[in-house]
């Protein structure tokens, strides 16, 4: 197994945090934390640099604050310049790490997302006998589960320089022993390293050939009841014993019925978004909110919902006139 070491220089040169606080910018451009950054932009890189290079780099004290959808969590948002110190750790280490991971995990990975994660899905459910069986699994609080010892032993395996791994632990701290902060960019990277270990013994130990997961949300069709009772019984297991989870939902049903899964409703004929979306695209056109309802179309394209959002924007000509040309052709189409 190759592992990484003597990237730690690698990662903290000047140039190399100042290209991550070009990334950090991308989604805090006007915040104030991201504006005071870039005023003494060149004095807080060389201070972050300093205090990382000496050991004596500490993240600051998050920001808590809670969401509401798609169910109540609370979110921990870190400072600016612990946002730039993660997106250089990042940038080093992901690449290391995606080679290990299975193609069917789609979340918070370059190339996959949401979109294809459901194709994946469609796929599989047209693919499959009608009358076979499909298993869906869930991780009961996931981010709040992991246990950060077994989550530095699974970095560990790939990165063998210490002052990296010191720098990462940083990021996998809290109170007790269990959870990693919601909020971070390195926990959608530890969140995929955690649950890739459940990836692999699903495909190499079940030999599942129609498996697919988002973040913490698993699907396998095309199987046999029993067979799905088993895996389901065996997944259990190896995520209890092996990496100290536990499933919150389960759900076993036939293929000709659908899934939902990565926010549409999909069946082997084709899919929907879920009915919330609607809901919230109705509300956006009748408050002319553009960027919400551009939004929602692209999440909608290429399913069937794409016909009630031509009808709902029928009422609202002047925001359908200043829909980007894009959106009209799926419209249309």
């Amino acid at each position: 197994m190759k592992r990484l070491g003597n990237i730690f220089d690698q990662a903290f040169t000047q140039d190399a945090l100042y290209d991550a606080y070009l990334q950090a910018r991308r989604t805090k451009r006007g915040k104030a934390a991201c504006m005071r950054f870039a005023a003494r932009l060149g004095a807080e890189v060389s201070a972050l640099r300093e205090e990382i290079m000496s050991g004596t780099y500490k993240p600051r004290a998050y920001r808590e604050f809670m969401v509401a959808k798609p169910k109540p969590r609370k979110i921990l948002a870190p400072d600016f310049r612990d946002v730039v110190v993660q997106h250089a750790i990042y940038k080093v280490i992901y690449p290391v790490f995606d080679r290990s991971f299975i193609d069917q995990s789609f979340a918070c990975r370059i190339g996959k997302g949401t979109h294809r994660a459901s194709d994946y899905a469609l796929r599989a459910l047209r693919t499959c006998d009608p009358e076979s069986y499909l298993l869906k699994l869930d991780v009961r609080k996931f981010f709040y589960s992991i246990d950060r010892e077994i989550l530095r032993s699974l970095i560990a395996r790939k990165v063998k320089d210490g002052r990296m791994l010191a720098v990462i632990a940083l990021f996998t701290g809290g109170p007790g022993d269990v959870g990693i902060p919601i909020g971070n960019l390195l926990s959608q990277l530890f969140a995929l390293i955690y649950l890739n270990e459940a990836d692999h013994y699903a495909k190499r130990q079940l030999k599942l050939r129609n498996y697919v997961r988002y973040v913490d949300d698993m699907v396998m069709f095309g199987m046999g009841r029993d067979e799905a009772v088993e895996v389901k019984e065996a997944m259990e297991e190896f995520l209890a014993t092996r990496l100290r989870l536990n499933l919150s939902h389960w759900s076993l049903g036939k293929v000709r019925d659908g899934v939902n899964f990565v926010g549409y409703r999909t069946w082997p004929w084709g899919r929907l978004v879920r009915r919330y979306s609607l809901h919230k695209f109705n509300r956006a056109v009748a408050r002319n909110k553009d960027a919400t309802a551009w939004s929602l179309i692209a999440h909608a394209k290429d399913t069937a919902s794409m016909g009630h959002i031509g009808r709902a924007l029928a009422a609202n000509e002047e925001m359908f006139n200043r829909l980007p040309q894009a959106h009209k052709a799926r419209i249309a189409a």
